[in-house]
């Protein structure tokens, strides 16, 4: 298996799980079009809402993610501030949460669809779906 066919690489790169040869999202990161997805793989066709709220499970991939940022901040401010206050706390993860708010949110979609849907091999050499 190559390194662009890898787990960690669809995840990383947010390619389809199907054949990790298809963009998932339209939009740059950092842009206001960052939650734009495709409706299907450009590739292979993979449907990436096999149905309605289907996402709603990322919420919980998302608070995952959200309570490991407050874990690691907190840590970090415990270990170069001698008394960390409630706003101090507050502030250091709302900063952290919002700057990384496009990052977590493509990446909780992405775990949530690897999931469910299971790697089938290059775009060359398995069929594409229709609906």
């Amino acid at each position: 298996m190559s390194k662009k066919n890898s787990v960690l690489y669809g995840i990383a790169a947010a390619r389809c799980p199907r054949c990790r040869e298809g963009e998932m999202f339209t939009g740059a990161l950092y842009s206001a079009k960052f939650a734009d997805m495709h409706k299907q793989c450009p590739c292979c066709g993979q449907w990436y809402e096999p149905e309605p709220g289907f996402y709603y499970g990322a919420m919980y991939v998302s608070f995952a993610i959200n309570v490991a940022i407050f874990l690691v901040s907190l840590f970090i401010l415990y270990q170069f501030v001698e008394e960390v206050t409630m706003a101090m706390m507050i502030g250091v993860v709302a900063v952290v949460v919002i700057g990384l708010l496009p990052v977590i949110y493509r990446l909780s979609r992405v775990l949530w669809i690897y999931m469910f849907v299971r790697y089938e091999g290059p775009c060359s050499d398995i069929p594409k779906l229709n609906k």
